[in-house]
């Protein structure tokens, strides 16, 4: 599939998971039109509803006449485009599929900087202080326009661009934050005691790190242990380097974490599974007319350690497709509790007025032909879901990993038990220039 299309863009998800689509100047099923549409907000209900006729998986739309939907969506009068979102919004819904929906300009636009794992800004994270609701940094981004001007993690900001951050909440102050390439922001930064000072900070495209990682040593064995939070179009290079990294430091296994990830692009998680399965499939979707792609291994896999995958009911999508590639090539052992369930592939569309309007398009299935749509991937070892609720995420928050995380100590358990002869030797990491 080609990148490409005008006036829209479009893209192939799996919850949160983004792969580009459409070939370059698709051609929709021509209706004729029974009312000018031209600059009207009719013009993005009829594209959207176009696209939804062409690619919708279900070909019988649920059991919905989809030709008098278009009768009755263009037969109307709509005094702006709210009214006609609404309107589009609840045809949409007649479809039965909470994964096919509209998006307004706002969260397209947030849909597609999430994905693309990259942003126009500085590279903060913000909170707001419990006691005192002041805006603060919670986190500098490395290699960011942030880092370079020395913003620091708990600075207060009491201004952006003179204007008092006081009752801001966060979107706020991030829409006032954000802007294009190049252009500047500037902040009046409290510091602890300091007196208050001015920095003006150059914005760029801001790498978002989808990758966390870290070599843990227990019982004497050197853990390469991995979080990855989503599947962004950064991810896979992020992984790359990760894994890498920790061989050269020794690592001789690895836990991946992916518990809490709802997905992302349906690329990452193939060239992710990719690193980690050297032979045989990685996933398959079929679409409304029944033709099946098949994605498999190609012989370049580089991390051949044991390996540990955790996961939860909040792993999602890609992270399934990643879990079922592990699981049913045998790759490695999954712990935690059954995933979420979600095997249904969306195609996001930039619509012509700056709205997105996301397609289920096609089903997925593991390397086996499991179809696990509302049953989710079960793990090889299940952890009762009460302690992994109580182990997972609010200790994921506070620390990388820990022997306190039940879903943790169970995988360092179950490489424990790893003959030692079975392992990789430990290698220092290289100290050359």
């Amino acid at each position: 599939m080609k990148p490409g299309v005008s006036p829209r863009s479009s893209l192939v998800w799996i919850l949160g998971v983004t792969v580009l689509a459409l070939p370059a100047g698709r051609s929709f099923a021509e209706t004729p039109p029974s009312v000018a549409l031209k600059d009207s907000p009719k013009a993005v209900l009829d594209e959207a509803w176009q696209i939804i006729e062409a690619e919708y998986v279900d070909a019988g739309f649920n059991k919905v006449d989809w030709q008098q939907v278009r009768q009755q969506l263009l037969g109307q009068s709509y005094t702006n485009r709210s009214q006609a979102y609404r309107a589009l919004q609840q045809a949409i819904q007649r479809l039965g599929d909470p994964y096919t929906r509209f998006l307004d300009p706002q969260q397209y636009q947030n849909l597609t900087n999430q994905t693309a794992g990259e942003f126009s800004g500085v590279g903060i994270r913000l909170r707001l202080d419990e006691t005192s609701k002041a805006l603060q940094v919670a986190d500098v981004m490395p290699n960011s326009p942030a880092a370079a001007s020395n913003l620091q993690a708990g600075d207060t900001i009491l201004q952006i661009n003179q204007r008092n951050t006081q009752g801001l909440t966060l979107e706020e102050a991030s829409r006032l934050i954000r802007g294009p390439v190049g252009s500047g922001v500037t902040f009046k930064i409290q510091r602890a005691s300091e007196t208050p000072f001015t920095v003006k900070v150059t914005r760029a495209l801001v790498e978002v790190p989808s990758v966390d990682a870290a070599l843990k040593v227990e019982g004497g064995r050197r853990i390469g242990y991995i979080r990855l939070q989503g599947f962004s179009a950064h991810a896979a290079d992020q992984m790359r380097r990760a894994i890498q990294t920790l061989q050269k430091d020794g690592a001789q296994a690895f836990i991946l974490d992916l518990r809490g990830n709802p997905g992302g692009l349906l690329t990452a998680s193939i060239e992710i599974s990719r690193m980690w399965v050297d032979q045989g499939r990685i996933v398959s979707t079929v679409d409304r007319k029944g033709e099946r792609d098949v994605f498999s291994a190609n012989g370049t896999a580089f991390a051949k350690e044991p390996l540990v995958l955790l996961v939860d009911k909040r792993s999602a999508s890609a992270s399934e497709i990643l879990a079922g590639a592990i699981q049913d090539n045998q790759r490695g052992v999954v712990i935690g509790t059954p995933t979420f369930g979600k095997a249904l592939v969306q195609s996001v569309h930039g619509l012509s007025d700056g709205s997105g309007l996301a397609v289920t398009i096609a089903h997925y299935y593991t390397p086996t032909g499991r179809d696990i749509s509302r049953k989710g991937i079960d793990p090889d070892v299940a952890l009762e879901a009460a302690k992994q609720e109580a182990g997972s995420i609010s200790q994921l928050a506070k620390d990388t990993s820990s022997s306190s995380d039940p879903a943790y100590a169970q995988a360092i358990h179950y490489l424990s038990k790893l003959p030692l002869a079975s392992l990789p030797r430990a290698q220092k990491a290289d100290s050359s220039p």
